[in-house]
C-alpha cells in the first residue's frame, strides 16, 4: 500500500508495464532504472517532447502533452501509473485502468516526489544510492571550483512567451546552486511560493550577475529572447558585456527530477569550470 494524495493504492510489487504522467515523474523513473511504456509531457520542445531527456526516451509511447490520451493508455494495458496531482479530475478513470498513484509535485518540492515514486516502484535502495551520487557530485563540484567564484553572484533566468522569470533560491536549479555553495544576486537570494517569479522589462537588471543562464520555452520563448537581446537594456547587463551568457536546456534546468540534476550539474561542471 503506498499512501499519496490521492489515498491509498495497492501496487504491484514488481511493476512491468509502468506509465507516467508528466516529465518529472518520468525523470525519476528512468533514473531509478526503470523504463515506463508511456508517459506524457507537458512541454513541447522542437518538434519532439522526450528528445531533451538524454536519449534515453526512445521507444516510450507519447500519451499527451497536458493530458493522456485514455484510450492510448488503456491499449498499452499497464500495471501501474504514476504520476502528480494535475491529474486529480480523472484519477476515478485512471484508477479504472491501472493501480494509479499520484503525488504533490512542484518546483520547489521536487525530493518528496523521488521519494514517492521510488516507493511505488520497490526501489527504495537504488533512491538512497541515487542521493548519494548527488552529493557526491556536487562535493566534486565544489572542490573544482575553490575559491575561484567567491565573491561573484550566479543569475539564473527562464524567458516565456513575453515574460523573463526569475529562479529563486528554493526553485529545482536555485536549490543545485546553493548546494554547491554559488552565490545569487540580492533580487534572486530568497525564496518564493512558486520558485520562481516574473519580471518587468524595466526590472531586467534583477536578472544581471557575474554568470548569467538563460533558458527558453517554446518557439514564442526563443523569439522574444532574440528581440530582447537587441535592446539597449539587455546590452547593460554585465554578464552580456562580459560575454559570460550561457543558454542551457529547459528540460533539464525546469526538470524537478534526480535524471535532470545530472544536466545541471553537468552545465555547471562546462561554464564555470572548464570555460576560460
Amino acid at each position: 500500500m503506498v499512501k499519496h494524495t490521492m489515498g491509498e493504492t495497492c501496487v504491484p510489487i514488481h511493476p512491468q508495464r509502468v506509465i507516467t504522467l508528466s516529465s518529472c515523474t518520468l525523470g525519476n523513473v528512468l533514473a531509478l532504472g526503470v523504463k515506463p511504456i508511456g508517459t506524457t509531457n507537458e512541454v513541447y520542445v522542437e518538434g519532439n517532447s522526450l528528445s531533451s531527456i538524454n536519449g534515453e526516451t526512445e521507444g516510450i509511447k507519447l500519451l499527451g502533452l497536458s493530458q493522456p490520451n485514455l484510450e492510448a493508455t488503456l491499449l498499452l494495458k499497464p500495471d501501474l501509473i504514476i504520476g502528480v496531482d494535475w491529474f486529480k479530475p480523472i484519477y476515478p478513470l485512471l484508477s479504472k485502468i491501472a493501480p494509479t498513484v499520484l503525488g504533490e509535485i512542484d518546483y520547489i518540492s521536487w525530493q518528496k516526489h523521488l521519494s514517492l515514486v521510488a516507493e511505488s516502484l520497490g526501489k527504495e535502495d537504488i533512491e538512497k544510492a541515487l542521493w548519494e551520487r548527488y552529493y557526491q557530485r556536487i562535493e566534486q563540484l565544489k572542490q573544482a571550483l575553490g575559491t575561484r567564484y567567491q565573491g561573484k553572484k550566479i543569475s539564473f533566468v527562464t524567458v516565456g512567451r513575453g515574460e523573463i522569470y526569475i529562479d529563486s533560491k528554493n526553485s529545482f536549479p536555485g536549490s543545485i546552486i546553493s548546494a554547491a555553495l554559488l552565490q545569487r544576486p540580492v533580487a534572486q537570494n530568497l525564496d518564493s511560493t512558486y520558485g520562481a517569479f516574473p519580471i518587468s522589462l524595466e526590472e531586467l537588471q534583477k536578472a544581471d550577475g557575474d554568470i548569467l543562464f538563460v533558458t527558453t520555452f517554446s518557439k514564442t520563448g526563443n523569439e522574444f529572447l532574440a528581440k530582447k537581446q537587441q535592446e539597449p537594456l539587455w546590452k547593460t547587463l554585465k554578464a552580456v558585456q562580459e560575454n559570460h551568457v550561457y543558454y542551457v536546456d529547459y528540460m533539464a534546468w525546469a526538470g524537478t527530477n534526480m535524471l535532470a540534476t545530472d544536466v545541471v550539474i553537468d552545465d555547471l561542471f562546462k561554464y564555470l569550470v572548464n570555460t576560460p
